[in-house]
């Protein structure tokens, strides 16, 4: 060894044990601060609880001990023990996320069930081989952007709701907290996207979703399983509607509980962010419950109903079955137009209503 090498480990020896002797004395500090109650130089005053025990915290949650003991962060006017804090981890554990258990695994149930009993619902006649345009390029892009960001949205908040249950033993703290880091900013940001998205779509097809006096019977017939025949229904039947209109209603509630949550920087209180979590939560849960419905519906539940919002075209025979007045309109609009028209609007590129 060089005489440079052995000079560098003289020093490097002493910094070392410096060091050591520097953090352990640290943690010693720290050990008897958490003891004694002493606040170290950095801390507020009103941290310096001289017996921490738990009739001291009894007190504090109760009040009884006077605003010395308050959190004096943020101009917070909170005790150190929040109850309104317990009493949303209450709510949110023995009813939000019971709730959230049985919407979802109860829909997917139900799904299963009745595929086994009633199957695929098939078309009743062959298929034509004329073709109608249902969904253009523009309603096809606003509904897969949305329905993109709701699966997305749904998974990541599903994870974050059940992720510490469910994931944390399985992959341990370390993978378990760099995924909920990742799931929370995801899902953070992708939130007023989706708001954009959701409000786009609701005003692009609002014409579609009005109530007509068809719907009812529509839904006495429950779509066609009950009773002879199909019962009427336009552009949207009847549970389209309903679909549109949970999103309308119930989806912006979500959409506005959780830009609460989203954007803190508008000085909600902790009790306003608290309520808005629970809200946001069980109308997230139970739009995702309907969603799968939805979701099933529109793929192998029904033939025919996914080529159309993939392809922008419908056979002629699915229209005439489940959308016939719509069929009708987009018919009689064809053939009353004029042969130059015609030439380049035959069946097979008709367009919707409107």
């Amino acid at each position: 060894m060089s005489i440079a090498m052995r000079d560098l480990r003289w020093l490097v020896l002493p910094a070392l044990l410096l060091t050591l002797l520097l953090v352990t004395l640290g943690q010693q500090a720290r050990a008897q601060d958490a003891t004694t109650g002493e606040a170290t130089p950095g801390q507020e005053a009103a941290f310096a609880v001289p017996a921490v025990d738990a009739d001291t915290w009894r007190q504090i949650r109760s009040g009884e001990i006077d605003a010395n003991f308050r959190d004096s962060r943020a101009d917070s006017t909170y005790n150190l023990i929040n109850a309104s804090g317990e009493g949303w981890r209450q709510i949110r554990d023995r009813w939000v996320s019971p709730f959230g258990a049985i919407a979802i695994l109860g829909m997917l149930g139900v799904i299963l069930v009745f595929y086994l009993v009633v199957g695929r619902q098939r078309l009743d006649e062959p298929r034509t081989g004329r073709k109608l345009l249902r969904w253009p390029v523009l309603d096809r892009a606003l509904h897969w952007s949305v329905a993109s960001l709701f699966i997305l949205l749904g998974l990541t908040g599903l994870m974050l709701l059940y992720g510490k249950a469910l994931l944390r033993p399985v992959f341990g703290d370390g993978a378990w907290a760099g995924l909920m880091t990742g799931t929370k900013t995801l899902h953070n940001y992708l939130g007023p996207l989706f708001a954009i998205m959701l409000l786009l779509v609701l005003a692009r097809f609002l014409r579609h979703n009005l109530p007509r006096r068809h719907d009812l019977t529509w839904l006495r017939q429950g779509g066609g399983m009950v009773g002879k025949g199909h019962p009427d229904a336009g552009f949207a039947n009847a549970g389209e509607k309903i679909w549109y209109w949970l999103l309308a209603s119930v989806g912006l509630v979500v959409v506005i509980s959780g830009l609460v949550l989203d954007f803190p920087n508008f000085n909600q209180a902790r009790d306003t962010m608290q309520w808005a979590n629970v809200i946001h939560a069980l109308g997230a849960l139970g739009l995702t419950a309907v969603a799968l419905g939805h979701i099933y519906i529109g793929t192998i539940g029904t033939e025919g109903v996914l080529e159309g919002m993939t392809h922008g075209y419908v056979d002629e025979s699915w229209a005439k079955q489940h959308h016939n007045l719509w069929y009708e309109e987009v018919r009689g609009r064809t053939d009353e137009a004029p042969p130059e028209e015609t030439k380049h609007d035959a069946p097979s590129a008709s367009r919707p209503p409107g």
